[in-house]
């Protein structure tokens, strides 16, 4: 089973406004970025977004050590989620899971492969996160651009 390790990370300029998650897939030599935007959303959905599209980019199961700055991410997959699902997707005080349609996709994308979920310090010098973070603005950076230009 090929191993795998996936940075990832996600924001927003804004809380909601327009937001990108990038993620870094690292096997052996190879390395493989990946981004993307939305025009308004939230920082735990570009988060979410994050983990879902670099588990989705691999085409065959693998052995992945996850590293996201989001305890929201680590602890919702890790955690949380068992609960969630026993209550029919409520939290404990009885109110419906927000992103619970992203959390549904993570879970799924998850159970294809053997996943570690592992939970680094934002904006600590982690050359993986950074690496994610920076993705991250230049999606955001292309959604804004694209928003301009097709408002004028």
């Amino acid at each position: 089973m090929p191993a795998v390790t996936i940075y990832t990370d996600g924001g927003c300029r804004g809380n909601p406004g327009p937001g990108g998650w990038g993620a870094l897939l690292v096997s052996g030599r190879h390395e493989k970025p990946l981004k993307g935007g939305e025009v308004e959303t939230t920082n735990n959905r570009m988060e979410l977004m994050a983990a879902i599209q670099a588990l989705r980019a691999l085409d065959r199961a693998c052995r992945v050590s996850l590293w996201t700055d989001s305890q929201y991410v680590r602890k919702g997959i890790t955690e949380w989620i068992h609960g969630w699902q026993k209550r029919g997707w409520k939290t404990a005080a009885k109110q419906p899971v927000k992103n619970a349609e992203l959390w549904r996709e993570l879970l799924a994308e998850t159970e294809r492969h053997i996943v570690e979920w592992h939970w680094v310090k934002g904006h600590s010098g982690h050359e993986g996160n950074e690496a994610a973070d920076r993705l991250v603005n230049e999606a955001i950076d292309e959604v804004i651009a694209k928003r301009r230009s097709s408002a004028q």
